[in-house]
C-alpha cells in the first residue's frame, strides 16, 4: 500500500437521505473513505448503496449531515474534477467511436488528447475496436472504454457502481487489475457491488449497508 496523503479522504457524518414523500434511503451513516484503499459497499437492493455513491460523487445532497471531501476540494466543482464515475450508464455517445468518446472525455479536463488516447490504448487494449462506434460494442468493450473515458485525467476519487455485472471471466480480471492500479496510485476508490467474489479480490474494507443503515464494518471504514 502506497503511502498517501492522511487528509485526501472522504469523510461522512450523521449522513441522511430523504426522498419524497418519506423514503429514508440514508439513516444516519457515518464512515471515512481513505485514499490508497478499495472501499466495497455491499448491501442488498434498496439498501442505499448507490444513493450513497451518489451523495459521495455530488450528484445528489444529503437530507441532513456532513460530507468533508479533505483536499479533494471544499466546492462541487472542485470535487467534480478530480471525480472518476463509472455506473450503469457508460457515459458514452453511442455514434462516437471509443478512441472519439476518450478524446473528447480529454479535451474536457484539459488533457492532451494524442497522449491520452494512446495511454488508454495500451491500457485497456482498446486497438481491436477503438475506430467502431460505441453503439457496437460488446458488454465487456464498453466497459473498458467507460473505464478509459473516467480515468483519461487521473481522478483522485474513482466511484464504481456494479462494475462488473455483464462482464465475462476475463472482463472481470482487467476490471480487477485497473481497481488495484487506481488504488496503488493513491486515489480514492470506492466500489458498490453484489459480486462477493470481486469483492474480495478487490477490497480493502467493506461497507455494508442495511435499509440505508450501517450494518457492519471492517478496518478504516467508520461505523456510525
Amino acid at each position: 500500500m502506497p503511502e498517501t496523503n492522511a487528509s485526501l479522504r472522504v469523510d461522512l457524518v450523521g449522513v441522511t437521505k430523504t426522498f419524497p414523500p418519506a423514503v429514508r434511503a440514508l439513516r444516519g451513516v457515518s464512515a471515512r473513505f481513505a485514499a490508497g484503499h478499495v472501499s466495497v459497499v455491499a448491501g442488498a437492493n434498496g439498501s442505499g448503496k448507490s444513493t450513497l455513491l451518489s451523495i459521495v460523487g455530488t450528484l445528489a445532497a444529503a437530507t441532513s449531515g456532513k460530507v468533508s471531501h479533505g483536499t479533494l476540494g471544499k466546492t462541487r466543482d472542485a470535487v467534480r474534477r478530480e471525480l472518476g464515475w463509472v455506473g450503469h450508464d457508460a457515459l458514452c455517445y453511442a455514434d462516437l467511436t471509443g478512441r472519439e468518446n476518450v478524446e473528447l472525455a480529454a479535451r474536457l479536463h484539459g488533457v492532451p488528447v494524442d497522449a491520452a488516447f494512446e495511454a488508454a490504448r495500451e491500457r485497456f487494449n482498446l486497438a481491436a475496436f477503438a475506430e467502431r462506434p460505441f453503439r457496437t460494442y460488446s458488454r465487456g468493450q464498453r466497459q473498458r472504454v467507460a473505464l478509459a473515458r473516467a480515468l483519461v485525467h487521473a481522478p483522485m476519487l474513482l466511484l464504481l457502481d456494479e462494475p462488473t455485472t455483464g462482464l465475462d471471466k476475463a472482463g472481470v480480471a482487467v476490471l480487477e487489475r485497473i481497481v488495484r492500479e487506481e488504488a496503488a496510485r493513491g486515489a480514492v476508490v470506492i466500489v458498490v457491488t453484489h459480486d462477493d467474489a470481486f469483492a474480495k479480490t478487490v477490497g480493502d474494507e467493506r461497507l455494508l449497508l442495511e435499509r440505508g443503515e450501517v450494518k457492519e464494518a471492517s478496518k478504516g471504514v467508520t461505523r456510525s
